[in-house]
């Protein structure tokens, strides 16, 4: 586990390769307009420092890979299997910039998708859901099993004025080190596009706008020929199926569009006032979007 400091904080990481490759959360070493900084320090638990570059960094999972000025380092172990409900988790970072903090629960679920929001516009989704403590500073910390093997990389945590107890949320390690593999290779990551601004259809804008349904997700903007715009998908559709899978929301929709690549074919079923209509999209690169 390392600590990362950069002009805005404190973050945590982990070694992924002994010369120096070292994985985190995006969100602890880019800005807020999502830029990289240009520089910062990674403090070793023997109490040394490095300066560091970032590699890449992927927004959609915030995952980032971060390069250090040194090497010899002791690589940690991850998982390769699916982490079981009720296993230990032991969430290892710098919580406050207090460096080397442990705090211990146990994996309370699986699968868990966070909705968009403005700092993840993308959503964040497939989390492992854990109560051991997680606070600002941990993230991009590994979080480890009884076997001391980094199931994921802590990624954010319900501060209890949303009423939550000791709930957590890591970054499994298939999804990091997919997108950390991605990045080294080639220095991006693909993600399918569909090309919309899709929000929540609440009850109140169906009343507000007179829609048919409270079920889907709305699509309120289009991108000028863009995947969904070449299928003919417009502003004030209602996506109701994507690839033969029901859409109750827009996480919905975007837990099934993570699971496609740029060039996939799928159908979209979409309501259009009282109509319903079938539309074969194939799907664009995000990065290119």
């Amino acid at each position: 586990m390392v600590t990362i400091r950069t002009p805005e904080g404190v973050g945590s990481g982990v070694v992924y390769n002994a010369d120096g490759t070292i994985l985190t959360d995006a969100h602890v070493v880019v800005d807020q307009q999502k830029r990289p900084f240009e520089s910062m320090k990674i403090v070793f638990a023997d109490g040394t420092q490095a300066e560091a570059t970032v590699v890449g960094a992927d927004n959609p999972t915030d995952v980032a890979v971060v390069k250090a000025d040194r090497g010899n380092l002791p690589a940690a172990k991850f998982s390769s299997s699916v982490p079981v409900v009720g296993q230990l988790a032991v969430v290892i970072g710098s919580p406050l910039g207090l460096e080397q903090t442990v705090t211990a629960g146990i994996v309370s679920g699986l699968h868990r998708n966070m909705p968009p929001s403005e700092g993840a516009p993308q959503g964040l989704l497939d989390l492992i859901q854990t109560d051991a403590p997680i606070s600002p500073g941990n993230s991009g910390g590994p979080v480890v099993n009884g076997n001391s093997e980094v199931i994921g990389l802590a990624e954010a945590y319900l501060p209890p004025s949303t009423g939550a107890v000791a709930i957590g949320f890591v970054t499994p390690t298939a999804t990091v080190l997919d997108v950390a593999e991605q990045i080294l290779k080639s220095g991006v990551v693909r993600h399918a596009a569909l090309g919309i601004v899709p929000t929540e259809l609440t009850p109140e804008i169906a009343q507000r706008f007179n829609l048919p349904t409270t079920s889907g997700s709305l699509v309120v903007d289009v991108a000028r020929d863009g995947p969904a715009d070449r299928a003919g998908i417009q502003p004030g559709d209602i996506i109701t199926e994507f690839a033969g899978q029901k859409i109750e929301s827009v996480t919905d929709l975007l837990a099934e569009l993570r699971k496609k690549d740029p060039g996939d074919k799928v159908e979209v079923v979409v309501r259009r006032g009282q109509a319903t209509k079938n539309v074969n999209v194939t799907l664009g690169d995000l990065a290119q979007r």
